[in-house]
Order: C-alpha cells, then sequence, then structure tokens
C-alpha cells in the first residue's frame, strides 16, 4: 500500500484505511484460526474497540494531549496538532468515543494506550499461560509465575523499545 500510494496508484486517504482494514482481517482470520485458545477472545475484544474507535474518528486513533503530558511526552501533542498523522490525532470535542482512545498514560515506558490494548496485552499473557499449561508440561506455581513474569517484562521492554 506505501510503495502504491508512493507510485501514486492510491491516494493516501484511501490507501490508509485500506490497509487498517486488510490488518484487521488477516488479524481476525488468525485469531479464528486460533479459537481453541480462549485468551484470544480478549485480544479479539482489545482489536475489536481499537477499531470502533479508529473508524468512528475517520481512521485515526484519537490520542489525548493531557495523558501525552503525563506520560512524559508532551511535545507529540504539538507535532500531532503541526503535521499530523497517518495513525494518530489529538483528541478534541470533535472526538467519538474519546474513552476508547489513547488515554491511559505510561510514565515508566513514556507510552500512552488505549483500553483496547490493554485487553490485547492480557489476551496475549493469557495465551502464553494457556499454552505453558495445556502443552503437557505441568509447572509449579512458582515457574510459571516467574515464567509469566519474564514474559511480561520483556512484553513491557518491548513496547519501550518500540516508538
Amino acid at each position: 500500500m506505501a510503495y502504491g500510494t508512493y507510485r501514486g496508484l492510491f491516494a493516501p486517504e484511501v490507501a490508509g484505511p485500506l490497509a487498517k482494514l486488510l490488518v484487521l482481517l488477516l488479524v481476525g482470520y488468525g485469531l479464528y484460526q486460533n479459537r481453541h485458545l480462549k485468551s484470544l477472545y480478549l485480544v479479539l475484544l482489545g482489536l475489536l474497540l481499537n477499531a470502533l474507535v479508529i473508524f468512528a474518528n475517520g481512521g485515526h486513533m484519537p490520542v489525548s494531549p493531557t495523558a501525552l503530558h503525563r506520560a512524559g511526552i508532551g511535545e507529540f501533542a504539538d507535532l500531532l496538532r503541526d503535521k499530523g498523522d497517518a495513525v494518530h490525532a489529538l483528541l478534541d470535542e470533535k472526538t467519538r468515543l474519546p474513552f476508547l482512545g489513547d488515554v491511559i498514560p505510561l510514565p515508566p515506558l513514556r507510552k500512552v494506550v488505549s483500553p483496547g490494548d490493554l485487553f490485547i496485552l492480557l489476551g496475549i499473557v493469557g495465551v502464553v499461560v494457556e499454552g505453558a499449561l495445556k502443552g503437557g508440561v505441568r509447572l509449579r506455581r512458582r515457574a510459571l509465575a516467574l515464567r509469566l513474569l519474564l514474559y511480561l517484562a520483556f512484553v513491557l521492554a518491548l513496547l519501550a523499545l518500540r516508538g
């Protein structure tokens, strides 16, 4: 899509929402194929919440300027205000479903996330736990808790490095 937009085959206002729709369809297919993992329903709920707020706001995820400042990355509010972004838009009085946008500051990670993102993270953690329990390996509670904590630390490290 990006190459097609660059070459003038797609208008940016068409390519962005179309790319998002294709990603949702592919992820939805992957979730459907793994529907036996019950924790993936949390991932699905998170994706649906994010898709709902994105499509309600013209293909952009609304971001709270207050949450950006609380997370220690208030400079992004100015960037979004001045230039905009292909994915995000500043939350304002015209924003639909503002409570589903990126409104939760995570200062230690210097990130702002949405309620849907939290459901996705919980679902991924649940899939790891489900996989550990169903894999035929019975872990003691302490070992399972340690693996879960290590996995959470890994996910948080990836989130901190992203962006």
